[in-house]
């Protein structure tokens, strides 16, 4: 609870930062409908009691007096309701849904986008923001609430003391209900892993990618039945404990009804009996039934505030881990990047094992990338080439052994000015549905809106001739889904290149099977320019180039070959050096080529 109240405090700082007329309004609004409840109770009473003493004048005022509180009274919920929207909107939807999402991408690295614990609380948290915040203005309005709770049982005391009794009455759905909600928040957090894979499914089952597959294999039944699977084993989860909260709901306000039912009968045998008034038994009606009302509302409340604790914990949960990661990057990466690349990178003994595996990815790798050296990386797919790369980039920290970057620890230099310093292309790379500008300029954001920078990426990229078949040319749209251009794989992959082509002054490029969805024209052109760039580079920054193949006629013109076998390097060499060695560099280079050269008679 101390940590939910530190949260609302938060929220409440940051709602009053922005919008402190709204916040003093709720506020006031509030105030006001709880005294209009009582003011309404106590005109009700005077109007029946003067109307049986034949006070006329009286009667009418009180009568008018009750017609007027309950009217406002009536409004000022409807504002209140209206209010909270807005506030909600305001931080919600902009202050902490941005935060949510800064902190999921902030992480240094990637590993954490592997582990079920993490990605079951983005599952739950990813969409929640508006939730969290409202959770504030739900617990503001349920201890409104219960201060009309208050008010009502005040009011009730006054005519007979057991009456005070309806308080214990009246807290118990509001416990009935919380527990009852403990058990959804449990239930959404431990099914979340199922409800994540069938949404998984239901996208691959929309796609138009994978809709070739699913059509031509005949696998969207399949697809559909396993997708159906996983939802109702996460509803059905959800089902029961939702089940159970509204036993627990139905059981509290049956206890609730029996005293409040208990009560009217006290009252009116008192008044039977001499003991009260007409206008008593009609003030014990209304208030019990504001009572009834207040306690109902109270219980919306704390049913929102309690249900928004199955956002809030993931939420805070994912905040502790993403504070304990900056923390620990704090603690160990303040060095400063080198501006020049003198020695060279070194892997000192580097071992890397993916969570939730046994297998090494990496084992024991010892090698150094001299500075201004092109590196090609070779080997079977699985060998652990990617991985290499990812550490490279500080996606992931070795388990054991260090990467040195010309001395210094790369686990120590800042994150932020080592990958400013790096540029690179992946196998996966992205498809940004944006213009074709930006997704070329978003690969150095200090120049994305420098046409010149951009430019210079397409031509390095040999996407000049893609640029010139867009409609709109450089401001051309991508993504049919935003009314643009589709492209083809190989297109999209050379928007990848250009946009890794961005910045002019790296210490690493890495071209991670840069031309796997290119034809062989384009594949000679585009390591033909990379080479080229790749020496530049080296005589402005000594930068090292890291190229990944698995196609060995093009990393030939390698100054250092590294072939990987199952996360060990295997072989280390040039070309020339590794052919004379006959070790497997040289098995699997004469098998491409006469795999290549077959192709080529047939052709």
């Amino acid at each position: 609870m101390r940590r939910y109240l530190a949260l609302w405090a938060e929220l409440f700082r940051l709602s009053w930062r922005r919008k402190p007329r709204l916040v003093c309004g709720m506020l006031l609004v509030r105030t006001a409908a709880v005294a209009a409840v009582a003011a309404s109770a106590l005109c009700l009473r005077e109007a029946v009691d003067a109307g049986l003493a034949h006070r006329s004048g009286p009667a009418v005022a009180a009568a008018l007096g009750a017609a007027f509180t309950y009217a406002v009274t009536q409004y000022l919920r409807g504002a209140t309701g209206s209010l909270r929207i807005l506030l909600v909107e305001t931080v919600g939807l902009t202050d902490l849904q941005q935060r949510i999402y800064r902190d999921i991408a902030g992480v240094e690295g990637l590993d954490h986008l592997e582990r079920t614990d993490f990605l079951d609380r983005v599952t739950v948290v990813r969409n929640s923001a508006w939730g969290i915040a409202d959770s504030l203005w739900a617990s503001v309005e349920a201890v409104f609430n219960v201060l009309e709770v208050v008010v009502a049982l005040v009011l009730l005391g006054t005519m007979n003391p057991w009456l005070l009794f309806l308080l214990a009455f009246a807290a118990v759905p509001l416990w009935f209900d919380r527990r009852g909600l403990r058990a959804v928040k449990d239930a959404e957090t431990a099914t979340a892993e199922a409800f994540r894979l069938q949404r998984h499914l239901f996208g691959l089952a929309t796609s138009a990618s994978a809709g070739k597959e699913l059509r031509l294999a005949g696998s969207g039944p399949e697809l559909a039945r396993r997708q159906r699977e996983a939802w109702d084993e996460a509803m059905r989860g959800r089902a029961r404990a939702r089940i159970g909260a509204a036993v627990w709901k139905l059981s509290g306000w049956g206890l609730f009804t029996a005293g409040f039912v208990a009560g009217l009968a006290l009252v009116t045998h008192r008044a039977a009996h001499g003991h009260g008034t007409v206008g008593d038994i009609v003030l014990t009606v209304t208030v019990a039934n504001n009572l009834r009302e207040s306690v109902h509302f109270a219980v919306l409340r704390a049913t929102d505030t309690a249900g928004a604790s199955r956002l809030i914990e993931p939420y805070l949960w994912l905040r502790d881990w993403v504070a304990a990661d900056r923390a620990r990057v704090r603690g160990t990466a303040g060095g400063r990047t080198p501006e020049v690349l003198r020695e060279g990178i070194v892997f000192e003994n580097v071992s890397y094992t993916y969570p939730g595996t046994d297998r090494l990815a990496l084992d024991g790798v010892d090698v150094t990338l001299p500075a201004g050296s092109v590196v090609a990386i070779v080997g079977e797919y699985g060998s652990g080439k990617t991985t290499l790369v990812k550490l490279l980039a500080k996606f992931y920290r070795p388990d054991a052994g260090r990467i040195t970057v010309d001395g210094a620890d790369l686990a120590e230099l800042d994150t932020g000015q080592w990958r400013s310093r790096s540029s690179a292309a992946f196998q996966d790379f992205g498809r940004l549905h944006t213009t074709f500008a930006e997704a070329v300029g978003l690969g150095d954001l200090a120049h994305a809106e420098d046409r010149e920078r951009v430019a210079e990426a397409v031509r390095a990229a040999d996407a000049e001739s893609l640029v010139a078949r867009l409609p709109d040319g450089l401001d051309s749209q991508l993504g049919r889904e935003f009314d643009g251009v589709d492209l083809s794989e190989g297109q999209w992959q050379k928007t990848a290149l250009a946009r890794a082509s961005m910045r002019r002054d790296p210490l690493l490029f890495v071209l991670d099977e840069p031309t796997a969805s290119l034809d062989a024209p384009s594949e000679d052109a585009i390591f033909s320019r990379y080479m080229l760039r790749a020496r530049e580079l080296a005589a402005r920054t000594g930068a090292v180039t890291l190229i990944v193949s698995h196609r060995f006629s093009t990393v030939t013109g390698a100054d250092l070959i590294l072939v990987l076998d199952r996360g060990r390097l295997a072989e280390a060499g040039t070309h020339e050096e590794l052919v004379r060695l006959g070790g497997r560099y040289a098995d699997l280079y004469a098998i491409q080529a006469d795999a290549y050269s077959t192709a080529s008679g047939a052709g």
